[in-house]
């Protein structure tokens, strides 16, 4: 016996012992588990062990040296520490008792997992052991003694039902037969409940004589299948009664009887009947349970005296449709009978139909064709027949319609186009409803995202945009931003901007205005000018990022906006070639309102900054010219008097309307004279000898008076002969158009950029002395290459731009025109 144990106490990884398991069970169960089991140290040993008891060789099992053990400190890392390591071997040890039936039951395989920990450097490993169960517990029966009544005159064949033993053992170790001891007058069987359960039953073999012998012991035996086995006794004593000859009947051996599951507690089941043909005591019957289940006791009460039953609890037809009861009817002579009553539960719709999405396709995208599936539901009820049939529908008007698939299930499909920018999330709300009276229904929501797909192109908020920007503008300000919206979601609503077309040349675009790509908005690349640019048109386009992109074009029209930032510039009266001022004659006799000259000025700006108005500044004589505030004519106010000067000068302020106003200034030199002749004295006598610009004009003034005089001779040597030919009194004689004299002081020598065309139309009339002025347009090309002179050397020129004539010694008519 000593061998034997200690034997059994070793661990199952050092030996091998076919008691504890068959050769055959044993591989076959690690086999099957081996899948389930990660990669791990593995031992097995058999329960019960002694403390400090070696499981294996860990340390060694892992590979790890001996010596390192102190450093590398390995321990078990539980909850529930069964098991220790030894710091200096590093073998498993098992740490406290290990009792398989307290940790796993009856289950077949035990097994206890857990970690070692290693540190330096830190290491986790996975240890599992198997407990095998020993044969540790003995069968046990609930009693020690079994006291029976058995009537003498019960026939042989009879059996008695006994109460089954215990045993907390798993597998072959646990409660395998029953025996009875040798005896002449009983036997014994084994039955086997439905779960398994073994229990003995003790059968009559020949009939009883309580003359004879009134009194029976026998010797109940439970074996285990351990090794060695291990068993357990209890005493049956049965005790041999007179002969009741009549035994309970019942009316019925079978009853059955219906019941609605929804019956309440202590509801009438049924009253079952015996009799019995004795009298007195012996026909005094109890009914109660016979070898019934446990459930049974749960849901039913049976009356022993009278042998009604009712209900205990509440039925569930979904747990238990129908239940056996085992009754029995014994006499007070211990005669007994048994009947088994059917109690079948009938259903209710009690149970409410569930809905269970098994698959749900979201995000769905918008453009799946009606008829896509989106979900597939399953419907379940427990109840039965039409209390457990099902249908389901959609609750209100959506875009999605349930299909029949199968059996319980259906499909969720789509029941036309989609739309995300509409509605971009779905709660489809399924209602299943079963057929029962009343019916139950119950009610599940899916949530069903739409996705989005590039389906919208970008749109403008306005249709087309018109910017005003002032020119001059600092390079790189933003003049405007266009937007562009676009319903869709991500790249596929996300909105970049560009410049597709424009008006300026596809060179000179870059330089003057840019796009942002992100947020559009249009910077100047440079400074603009009004005046040499005043409008230009763009085509923007708003692109997203969808695959394939969508597009929208839009056009902007940029209207360059004048700034007052040109000066007026005077055309006439111009700066002679020196850089002095030219001058203008007046005749003396000229009466108020003549007009004198008129000053010419041009603005490159445009509107009130193009608006340009005359003033005085300055003036010899301040009440002797007048200025036209928006004409620039010079004419006289009043008639020179004898206190006048002959020279009088003019300094006239050309301002334009802008704010602030930019403004020109123009010198005039006037010089009241009846002849050219005569006012060459007059600006001889300039009283700045050292100025090169007087003197300058001095020259030209005598230069002039010469070719004057010699044109004068001209003129009248051609109306002499004119004249000797003709017998009229009167002869006109005419330059042609376009002829001008030769520049001198006070002419304009020529015209060029911001100069007025000036040319002369020169006729000689006889006996007249009134000059007349005419302004006529002539371009430079009508310019003759040199001047022409006429004849008649008593002409004198004159530069007076006005209609006032001019008396002459001689009687010729000098008319000059300007235009």
């Amino acid at each position: 016996m000593k061998g034997d144990q200690e034997q059994r106490m070793k661990p199952s990884a050092e030996r091998n012992s076919p008691a504890l398991w068959p050769q055959v069970l044993l591989p076959f169960l690690l086999s099957l588990f081996r899948g389930a089991l990660p990669e791990e140290i593995r031992y097995s040993i058999p329960e019960e062990l002694a403390k400090n008891s070696v499981v294996g060789h860990l340390a060694k099992d892992l590979g790890l040296s001996i010596r390192d053990l102190p450093a590398r400190r390995l321990r078990i890392s539980a909850e529930k520490e069964y098991f220790t390591v030894n710091p200096e071997s590093g073998d498993l040890l098992v740490s406290e008792r290990i009792d398989r039936e307290q940790i796993c039951g009856k289950k077949l395989l035990c097994i206890l997992d857990f970690d070692t920990v290693a540190e330096n450097p830190l290491s986790i490993f996975h240890v599992a052991v198997i407990v095998q169960d020993i044969n540790d517990n003995t069968p046990l029966f609930k009693q020690s003694k079994i006291n029976l009544k058995i009537v003498e005159s019960t026939k042989p064949g009879k059996t008695f039902p006994l109460d089954p033993a215990l045993d907390s053992d798993a597998g072959p170790n646990s409660l395998q037969r029953y025996h009875l001891n040798d005896n002449e007058y009983f036997d014994l069987t084994e039955k086997q409940t439905p779960d398994g359960r073994k229990y003995p039953e003790l059968i009559l073999k020949h009939s009883l004589d309580r003359e004879e012998q009134n009194f029976h012991q026998l010797v109940l035996t439970a074996v285990d299948g351990g090794d060695p086995p291990q068993s357990g006794t209890t005493q049956i004593q049965i005790q041999v009664t007179d002969a009741n000859d009549n035994p309970p009947v019942f009316t019925q051996d079978v009853y059955r009887v219906s019941l609605r599951e929804g019956v309440p507690r202590g509801f009438s089941v049924l009253r079952v009947t015996a009799t019995d043909q004795d009298e007195g005591g012996n026909a005094e019957i109890t009914y109660s349970f016979h070898n019934v289940d446990e459930q049974v006791e749960q849901f039913f009460n049976l009356d022993k005296r009278t042998g009604e039953i009712t209900t205990k609890d509440d039925f569930d037809f979904e747990i238990a449709n129908s239940y056996t009861l085992g009754i029995e009817a014994k006499d007070s002579g211990d005669l007994a009978a048994h009947c088994s009553v059917q109690v079948e539960i009938l259903d209710e719709n009690d149970c409410t139909p569930e809905v269970i999405v098994t698959s749900v396709f979201t995000p769905l995208p918008e453009n799946s064709p009606p008829g896509t599936v989106i979900a597939l539901i399953k419907t379940r009820d427990r109840d039965s027949g039409e209390n457990g049939e099902v249908y389901c529908q959609i609750l209100g008007k959506t875009e999605f319609m349930l299909k029949s698939y199968s059996k319980n299930y259906y499909k969720l499909v789509t029941d036309r186009a989609l739309d995300r920018e509409e509605i971009s999330e779905y709660n489809v709300t399924i209602m299943a409803t079963d057929r029962g009276r009343p019916p139950l229904s119950s009610n599940k929501s899916i949530t069903l995202h739409i996705a989005d797909v590039n389906d919208n192109a970008p749109v403008f908020h306005q249709a087309s945009y018109v910017v005003h920007v002032a020119e001059n503008n600092p390079p790189g300000a933003s003049i405007a931003q266009v937007s562009a919206s676009d319903p869709d979601l991500g790249p596929n609503g996300h909105v970049s901007y560009s410049i597709v077309a424009s008006d300026l040349e596809p060179r000179a675009l870059s330089s003057y205005v840019s796009v942002s790509a992100q947020s559009g908005v249009l910077f100047a690349q440079r400074a603009f000018d009004h005046e040499q640019l005043r409008a230009f048109e763009l085509t923007l386009q708003a692109r997203d990022h969808g695959s394939p992109a969508l597009s929208a074009n839009v056009s902007l029209r940029v209207l360059v906006g004048d700034r007052n930032d040109n000066a007026p510039r005077v055309l006439y009266p111009a700066l002679g070639p020196d850089g002095s001022a030219l001058f203008d004659t007046v005749p003396r006799a000229a009466q108020p309102g003549y007009l004198v000259t008129k000053v010419v000025a041009v603005d490159a700006d445009s509107g009130h900054n193009a608006w340009l108005s005359y003033h005085v500044l300055q003036a010899s004589e301040p009440g002797l010219f007048s200025l036209g505030l928006r004409t620039g004519e010079v004419r006289t106010a009043r008639a020179l008097g004898d206190r006048d000067a002959a020279r009088q000068r003019l300094l006239v302020a050309v301002r334009d309307g802008g704010q602030p106003p930019l403004s020109a200034t123009a010198t005039l030199l006037l010089v009241f004279a009846d002849s050219l002749q005569e006012a060459l004295p007059d600006l001889s006598d300039r009283p700045e000898p050292s100025d090169p610009q007087g003197e300058l004009q001095f020259y030209l003034v005598v230069a002039l008076a010469l070719i004057s005089v010699l044109f004068l001779l001209a003129v009248i040597l051609a109306v002499a002969l004119h004249l000797r030919r003709s017998s009229s009194s009167t002869a006109w004689g005419c330059f042609k158009p376009g002829l001008g004299s030769k520049s001198g002081p006070g002419v304009l020598p020529s015209y060029s950029e911001g100069t007025l065309p000036y040319s002369y139309n020169l006729c000689v009339a006889s006996q007249s002395a009134k000059t007349e002025f005419n302004f006529l347009n002539v371009t430079p090309e009508v310019v003759p290459p040199r001047d022409l002179l006429c004849e008649d050397t008593s002409w004198v020129p004159s530069t007076n731009h006005g209609d006032a004539g001019v008396t002459f010694t001689s009687d010729t008519i000098l008319k000059v025109s300007f235009n």
